[in-house]
């Protein structure tokens, strides 16, 4: 290991060190392992190397290894990265209530504790999915032949119900939500129902993903989009009404502002980014003003969809839009939240044409 260090104005943990640009964890093997550039996560993984709370062996140190796994596996393009954010997210609640325990020593009737925990906490779809997550760490445990787990306590553990996502979001309650929001949101809110894209996606976007595509001996401008949560790439052609969207994202700042920032079509008054938790606060702010009952951003996806479909729109075009492995799943999707008035059987029985009762 390199000599010991006379200042540590950055705070960094034992055994990481500073260079060429970015910070490495010695081993007491000896070998240097790259932590990456952001200080916050080199902090996490050294601690979890380092381990200054002793919890090697426990459910926490464990689930601190997982999310390292995951990681290594989104590099190797094996995990997308909204699944690995995702788990990184999970993790945390987990460890407050595993965090101390032996894995081993987890069963089924611990996870349904957990389960039964978020339901009397009023969170029991985020206990689903930190659920899932535990379910994931324990599976990579057994294969990993790590912590002396041979079973999955997870398994047959039913998760909480779930209401099924119906809310369909009419013209009018689009409109009168539109007419208060400010410029961002109105983009984030166009672009959702134009591409059908998710909206963590969607506020990612920069000019870089306006590529120029070939086929056969038509070239021409897409908005290309890698989708975080399944990894597929999806081209949507520019249409006049996409083109007016993405050039009234940047009338309101300097063109080299947008060159030296890279600035997201969906940003600030300087041209940095929001934060997806920030945009989702100012929706339900308008909301409660216009005094419609609550959506959100994800419901004007299924709206674009629905809309799409009664007009006619084949269902592979929605599919291949929204990213669904089958059109059963579009079909679905849709159909669920078509509350038109259907009319009712109106043939005429042979009985009632002969006067018969």
């Amino acid at each position: 290991m390199g000599r010991k260090r006379k200042t540590n104005e950055l705070g960094l943990p034992e055994r990481v060190y500073a260079k060429h640009g970015a910070f490495y964890y010695v081993h007491r093997a000896g070998h240097w392992e790259r932590l990456g550039t952001d200080l916050a996560e080199v902090k996490r993984k050294a601690n979890l190397y380092n381990d200054p709370h002793s919890t090697f062996g426990a459910m926490a140190h464990y689930l601190d290894a997982f999310v390292v796994h995951c990681e290594a596996r989104v590099k190797h393009g094996e995990m997308a990265p909204r699944t690995y954010e995702d788990y990184k997210g999970n993790i945390e609640p987990l460890k407050d209530f595993f965090g101390k325990m032996v894995p081993a020593s987890i069963e089924p009737k611990h996870i349904a504790q957990y389960l039964d925990m978020g339901v009397a906490l009023n969170r029991p779809v985020r206990a689903n999915r930190e659920k899932a997550c535990l379910s994931s760490c324990f599976t990579w445990l057994i294969r990993c032949g790590e912590a002396g787990v041979k079973t999955n306590p997870c398994s047959g553990v039913r998760r909480n119900r779930e209401a099924k996502r119906e809310r369909y979001v009419a013209h009018e309650e689009f409109a009168a939500v539109y007419a208060l929001a400010v410029k961002p949101v109105q983009i984030l809110m166009d672009l959702i129902y134009r591409t059908l894209q998710r909206p963590e996606d969607i506020i990612r976007w920069t000019r870089a993903n306006i590529v120029t595509k070939c086929e056969g001996s038509i070239t021409r401008h897409v908005l290309r989009n890698t989708q975080r949560k399944t990894g597929a790439i999806v081209d949507i052609e520019m249409t006049p009404e996409i083109d007016a969207i993405l050039q009234l994202a940047f009338s309101d700042i300097d063109s080299e502002v947008v060159t030296t920032l890279h600035a997201p079509f969906v940003h600030r008054r300087d041209g940095r980014p929001y934060v997806y938790s920030g945009l989702t606060s100012m929706l339900q702010r308008y909301l409660v003003k216009a005094g419609i009952s609550p959506f959100g951003f994800y419901d004007l996806k299924s709206k674009g969809a629905t809309d799409m479909w009664q007009a006619g729109v084949p269902l592979e075009r929605i599919q291949a839009l929204c990213g669904h492995e089958s059109v059963t799943t579009t079909e679905i999707y849709v159909k669920r939240r078509w509350h038109a008035t259907i009319t009712p059987n109106q043939v005429e029985m042979a009985s009632n044409k002969n006067g018969a009762s």
